[in-house]
């Protein structure tokens, strides 16, 4: 293999049949079914363009794939699906938003539809149908998409990210479990360094993996970008300690890390460069689908974050929500395509086709296959019911979708754990910048 991104490497094929997914005459006979019972029938003449994001395992977009085109031909929607990176979703959301055109449906992460509310349709509708059939909807998630009572998205999943490490190398350290706490964590990087089998972390703008983890030691040690009544809040004591903490762990992580974006970790590991990290589940699945890479697959374990001081997990995982821009000519049916995408019939299937990499947010798929079929991959089933939603403690809206789209709290580790500004400066350029957001 060439590239080691999570766009390339991740072979999985023969996942989706083996999953035994409904496809072909099946798939297509359910989708006309389920047309004819939707309480959302598309109008005549629908034409939809959706943006997502590019995909990480291909067994998913092939999953993905066969559902637009099954509901495609059972309601008569046109579909024009096309994929962007998750640095360019964003921006491409937000041109679609500002000029009203462009856009039907946009695929996105973390608190996209928070970005800019008064330019979506509204789907409360589409969140009870969905959560009244299938459990209700994990905290985190709701909170993500929501404004007071109204759903501005629907949170398809959650792309958990979690402690990805060889168990080899952390046993050689001295440590026969995974640390639990954020002493016991340092204590093992350190070790690891020391044996030349080193963590690393990205310091840079990777939006998924970067965002995590530093939100992830900030929250942990009861620091917030604001309180829950939206004052900011990010020039704390609390705040100093993480600092002090990340730079101390920054310096047991391989060279480089400042730099990385979100496929960088990737690559380290799978090359043999990186002995822990935190990323999704693609890793150990591109490491499984390359028989040159046995040995790394079976030494491959993963983690649950361990614990700060403050007692409890404080993770921040990378909810991936679907919304619908208020100026569609065709409400209906995109609001029935979004449906249609989380129904047991389709949603079980897609998981397996993701073989991990996406986590349910609806409560119904606690028990789907995909979180037995690998013993590796029961950890990432509880990312949606760990996590904290974006905004920390503070209201999720467009002001802290906005704070973590401009990597504001990334910026301040980056910037004190590489010595470009002391600790004083990194937090009070921060509290500027939440400041201009919060006003």
């Amino acid at each position: 293999m060439h590239d080691f991104t999570r766009r390339s490497l991740l072979q999985g094929g023969t996942a989706l049949a083996a999953a035994g997914a409904l496809t072909g005459p099946a798939l297509l006979d359910f989708a006309k079914a389920w047309a004819q019972a939707s309480p959302w029938k598309a109008e005549s003449g629908a034409k939809l363009t959706v943006m997502r994001w590019k995909r990480f395992v291909p067994a998913e977009d092939d999953a993905f794939n066969a559902m637009v085109a099954a509901f495609k031909t059972a309601t008569g929607t046109e579909m024009n699906v096309f994929s962007e990176s998750f640095e360019d979703v964003q921006p491409k959301a937000s041109v679609a938003a500002n000029t009203g055109s462009g856009l039907d449906l946009a695929w996105g992460l973390h608190t996209l539809p928070q970005l800019f509310p008064a330019q979506v349709l509204q789907l409360n509708d589409v969140a009870d149908y969905l959560g009244k059939k299938y459990g209700g909807w994990t905290e985190a998630a709701a909170v993500t998409c929501k404004q007071g009572d109204n759903w501005l998205g629907i949170p398809v999943a959650t792309i958990g990210g979690y402690m990805t490490y060889r168990k080899s190398s952390v046993e050689k350290a001295g440590f026969k479990d995974f640390p639990k706490d954020f002493p016991g964590f340092l204590e093992m990087c350190k070790a690891l360094k020391k044996n030349n089998t080193p963590a690393g972390f990205p310091l840079g703008h990777a939006s998924g993996d970067a965002n995590a983890w530093l939100h992830w030691i900030l929250w942990g040690h009861g620091a917030y970008t604001v309180d829950k009544d939206n004052k900011v809040i990010i020039n704390s004591p609390e705040t100093v300690k993480a600092l002090e903490y990340c730079k101390a762990l920054s310096d047991t992580f391989i060279p480089g890390v400042a730099s990385w974006n979100d496929s960088s970790n990737n690559k380290a590991f799978l090359s043999g460069e990186l002995h822990c990290t935190a990323n999704g589940i693609s890793i150990y699945v591109a490491a499984k689908d390359d028989p040159t890479k046995k040995e790394l697959t079976e030494d491959t374990y993963h983690a649950l974050w361990p614990v700060g001081p403050i007692g409890k997990p404080t993770e921040l995982q990378l909810c991936v929500p679907i919304l619908a821009f208020k100026f569609t000519k065709y409400p209906n049916a995109a609001k029935a395509f979004i449906a249609f995408m989380l129904e047991k019939e389709n949603y079980d299937k897609w998981l397996m086709g993701a073989r991990g990499y996406l986590t349910h947010t609806l409560n119904a798929y606690d028990n789907s296959p995909v979180w037995t079929a690998d013993p590796k991959n029961q950890v990432f089933s509880q990312a949606s019911k760990r996590a904290l939603p974006a905004s920390g403690i503070g209201t999720p809206g467009e002001k802290a979708a906005t704070a973590i789209a401009d990597f504001l709290v990334v910026d301040m580790f980056a910037n004190y754990c590489t010595g470009a500004k002391d600790a004083k400066t990194a937090i009070a350029e921060t509290e500027r910048q939440l400041k201009r957001i919060y006003r």
